[in-house]
């Protein structure tokens, strides 16, 4: 009996390591990984490059630009803001077209006093309405760079920078160390500078290039983990087949009363709501409307209408933040039917294809002028669209919820799904059966007890 015991005990260890390994997994897909790297968007990422255009006595000037090359993920006023810190004992002697945040201790010139003397200066772009001497081309939009696939003409934000007690030749320039990029804040992690080729510039008249002196080259890749440790937005789900509907995960980006940094929220029906919600900032704390989700955007997916040879799905934003609005906003879907998009309403749309041969995810955002602007909480806080898929015959179902997207992203940020056994099932189905991970080990513990009870 020592035998058949020993071994149902080591058949136990083995079914909880195992069932720890699936709580293991589980959890890791829960939880964003603080890698940046996007499955939907692998080579996405800002480069910022640094074009060494002229040299001065002591120093040299130099055109800085950074490029969006992410897909969908963009930044949103009040906008990015760049640091470094200076190899050597470098100032900036003038800017155009940005600014540093701070001076620094510039007291031992006399005279012709340095625009910035910090040894880590804080850059930030000019606002719109600046005077044009002070501007150079693709600045002063506040610091807002738009996504690569959705605005390409604003992907991109530039400007110069005269810089002073730095070298004046390849061969004694130190190039700058330990960037940061804030979006307006956190999230992006930034490499060490490298140097690449000196950049060609071609002359408004196309016959002739010119040559940067010296150019290099930051790339900074984003984690969502990294820019805030709850998640931003989540999905809920109905259908035309059943009257369920499948609500966002209760506390899926926190729960009431600790789920905002002011550790509130307020409800729709409030007497007192219009005095609490602060003026329109994009720098305001959030102000959530309260839900059991408490996420400031959910997505609703329904299932609408099923035809022959077409099937429609109704897409809903909306907003619960009253103190932050969306321009420029974007969403990114995945699901296998996307290869036979037939036709979609009031929504702009562009597949994203990372992987060659496979085409099952979309970007989307609204039309310029009509619904590119998603409102503060209320009821002019949500847009909408619909959308009609083909049928492929060999791969439609309404079976197993494989009419329901498999992830969702609202402005570059992953949206907490519902558990897949949660999703409303087809009515001839029958009852769901629940299982549970933990089932084979109480059948086995049984076993053990029945076997020690009859030695």
């Amino acid at each position: 009996m020592e035998t058949v015991f020993s071994a149902a005990s080591r058949s136990i260890s083995k079914l909880i390591s195992f069932t720890a390994l699936l709580l293991f997994l589980f959890s890791c897909s829960t939880f964003t990984s603080t890698e940046a790297y996007d499955a939907l968007d692998p080579t996405g990422n800002i480069t910022i490059k640094w074009d060494v255009i002229s040299w001065t006595p002591d120093g040299y000037v130099a055109v800085v630009t950074m490029y969006n090359f992410q897909q969908y993920r963009h930044i949103q006023a009040p906008g990015w803001t760049l640091g470094w810190t200076w190899a050597k004992k470098e100032v900036i002697w003038s800017m155009m077209g940005s600014q540093t945040t701070e001076q620094g201790d510039c007291s031992k010139y006399k005279g012709n006093v340095p625009h910035c003397c910090k040894k880590d200066p804080t850059v930030v772009d000019l606002l719109p309405g600046t005077p044009y001497n002070q501007q150079i081309a693709n600045c002063c939009k506040g610091g807002v760079l738009n996504s690569w696939v959705q605005d390409p003409a604003n992907a991109a934000s530039s400007f110069q920078v005269s810089v002073g007690a730095a070298g004046t030749t390849n061969k004694t320039v130190r190039v700058p160390r330990n960037f940061t990029l804030k979006a307006p804040g956190p999230g992006y992690t930034c490499g060490p500078a490298k140097i690449v080729k000196p950049t060609k510039f071609i002359t408004a008249d196309k016959r002739r290039i010119t040559q940067a002196m010296m150019t290099w080259n930051v790339t900074c890749t984003y984690s969502q983990f990294l820019a805030q440790k709850t998640p931003t937005c989540c999905v809920s789900l109905s259908s035309f087949y059943n009257n369920t509907i499948v609500n966002c995960p209760t506390c899926a980006c926190g729960c009431q009363n600790n789920s905002t940094e002011s550790g509130s929220c307020v409800s729709e029906r409030s007497s007192h709501l219009a005095s609490a919600v602060p003026g329109k900032s994009t720098n305001a704390p959030p102000l959530l409307q309260c839900t059991s989700h408490m996420c400031p955007v959910r997505i609703h997916w329904h299932v609408k209408l099923n035809y022959k040879e077409y099937w429609r799905v109704k897409i809903t934003i909306t907003n619960f933040n009253y103190a932050l609005n969306y321009s420029q906003w974007n969403l990114v879907v995945q699901h296998p039917n996307f290869d036979n998009l037939t036709q979609l309403f009031s929504f702009n749309y562009k597949p994203l294809t990372p992987y060659a041969g496979l085409n099952d995810t979309a970007m989307l955002w609204g039309l310029k002028f009509y619904n590119d602007f998603l409102n503060e909480a209320g009821p002019l806080g949500n847009v909408q669209s619909e959308l009609l898929f083909r049928k492929d015959a060999s791969t439609f179902t309404f079976e197993k919820g494989w009419a329901f997207p498999r992830r969702i992203y609202f402005n570059g940020d992953n949206c907490v799904m519902p558990p897949p056994d949660a999703y409303p099932w087809l009515p001839n189905t029958g009852l769901k059966p629940v299982i549970s991970l933990f089932q084979p080990v109480m059948t086995i513990l049984a076993s053990c007890v029945f076997l020690w009870a009859n030695m």
